[in-house]
């Protein structure tokens, strides 16, 4: 009885001269009221007021009448006053509405001033499964608010088999402008640069950045000479840094010492600078040392780019990168440090000088011990070199951490019966399985596995590592539990 007590008082109040009564009794019936009250909703559709006709819409969303909304909701869509049409579109989603009369509403709310209709609209027409007006939703690529453009990119997707979605996208990739014709350029598949390549060329002097580096991303698999040429030509004249930083990335690469005079001028910049120093790193050694080395000394530069000239020097592998290198392992800048690391891992790759081996695996074993925010880093710049192993084999027998031990094991190879260090790792490896630390169970499996690869059991004196391995099936670790099944089915397979 409260509630009829209620509606009755909605009633009342919904013929009040005062609109903000009129609509704070609307809303009530839409929570409370029934089927018959839709007549008191609709019969509001023209109420000159627009809150007590955005408070209908709102409560027909909430009754849930379709057949009233399917009526009355398509001209709200269209009302002069935003908040209807963002509570009248609202609604229709709610009641999930498809006649052609909605569809065409939410269409034209593509292109409506406030982006929540906008929103409401792209809701609709997803729910739909259509693309409602296609020129203007390839237009919403270019909204400045998130929640649009994603909704729309999304529904583009969904309905990209429409040839007239796929023309519109063409037609925006050539003619549009700004953030539209660069997100257009990101959606089609690289099978459309063939007939876009005219425009695209064009597009490396848009006037936005958006556009030429969307541009220059397209255009860098394209092995014409004329398309690379005009790509450096774009480099030399480019002013943007986040468009450089883009064009160096793309065309930077042993041999290409056309890049040398951008990189140079952009190496300190903010934004530019790191691209501008992988540049220099297979360019020239000649050339581009010397600014390597003095940007690595240039303590006024931000850390991020010097970390990137740390790896470029690993990268020019000149005589002198090692040297130049090992000190940084010291530096305070977590950044720093691990630009060098990088440039040491791949110094190592490469093949280190005889003269260098040993110093190089020295510091690296040290740093594995004493610097915890890169242990993996440092791992990956060690492995291989076998002159670290001794240090390493001490550091798994007495770890600072689970980490570090994890990463100690992982340098282990484990594969070679016939070496005596090799059974040593293997009892290594078989402790690790008992760790607390899921890193060091899960390096210790994959030790074994890498035993077992070689050999097809187990090694003697491990009988209850079976066990232990059968229970890690079941370990909470997903990556864990593969790797001991693997293992498993290796050992059941028998020998290679």
């Amino acid at each position: 009885m409260e509630a009829d007590h209620q509606i009755a008082l909605f009633l009342r109040e919904s013929a009040r001269p005062e609109p903000e009564r009129r609509a704070a009794a609307l809303k009530g019936l839409g929570r409370i009221g029934r089927a018959e009250h839709v007549r008191v909703l609709t019969g509001a559709a023209d109420d000159p007021a627009p809150c007590v006709r955005a408070a209908a819409a709102l409560a027909l969303g909430r009754l849930g009448v379709p057949e009233a909304g399917r009526e009355m909701l398509p001209a709200l869509m269209g009302d002069t006053d935003p908040q209807v049409r963002r509570r009248a579109s609202a609604a229709a989603v709610r009641l999930r509405l498809d006649t052609p009369k909605l569809t065409r509403a939410f269409a034209r709310l593509l292109s409506d001033p406030d982006h929540h209709v906008r929103i409401n609209a792209l809701d609709g027409l997803t729910a739909l499964g259509v693309p409602g007006d296609v020129t203007a939703l390839a237009a919403l690529l270019g909204d400045p608010h998130y929640a649009v453009w994603g909704r729309a990119w999304t529904l583009l997707s969904t309905c990209g088999q429409d040839p007239a979605v796929r023309a519109e996208l063409i037609r925006t990739a050539r003619e549009g402008t700004g953030a539209a014709r660069a997100r257009a350029l990101e959606w089609l598949p690289a099978r459309c640069t063939e007939q876009l390549l005219d425009s695209l060329l064009s597009g490396l002097r848009d006037p936005s950045p958006a556009v030429r580096i969307e541009a220059a991303r397209r255009l860098f698999p394209v092995e014409q000479r004329q398309v690379q040429d005009t790509l450096t030509a774009a480099l030399h004249t480019e002013e943007h840094p986040e468009v450089a930083a883009r064009l160096l990335s793309g065309l930077a690469g042993p041999g290409e010492d056309r890049v040398s005079g951008p990189a140079v001028r952009w190496l300190r910049d903010p934004v530019a600078g790191p691209s501008a120093a992988r540049a220099l790193g297979t360019a020239d050694p000649g050339t581009a040392a010397p600014h390597l080395r003095t940007a690595l000394t240039d303590a006024t530069l931000p850390a991020r780019i010097r970390a990137a000239v740390a790896a470029a020097i690993g990268t020019a592998g000149r005589w002198d990168a090692v040297w130049l290198l090992l000190p940084l392992l010291d530096d305070p800048d977590d950044d720093l440090r691990a630009g060098a690391l990088d440039g040491l891992e791949t110094l190592v790759e490469n093949g280190l000088r005889p003269w260098e081996r040993h110093p190089v695996a020295w510091a690296l074993a040290a740093h594995l011990a004493t610097d915890e925010r890169h242990v993996w880093r440092t791992r990956n710049a060690l492995d291989g070199l076998a002159q670290a192993l001794p240090d390493v084999r001490r550091l798994a027998d007495n770890a600072p951490s689970g980490e570090v031990l994890a990463a100690a094991l992982s340098l282990l190879d484990g594969d070679d019966p016939a070496d005596e260090q090799t059974h040593h790792d293997v009892r290594r490896f078989l402790r690790g399985l008992d760790d607390s630390h899921e890193p060091v169970r899960y390096e210790a499996v994959l030790g074994l596995e890498r035993w077992a690869g070689a050999t097809g059991s187990l090694p003697p004196d491990s009988d209850k590592a079976h066990g232990r391995l059968t229970a890690l099936t079941e370990d909470e670790s997903p990556r864990l539990r593969q790797a001991a099944t693997r293992l498993l089915d290796t050992l059941d397979s028998g020998p290679p």
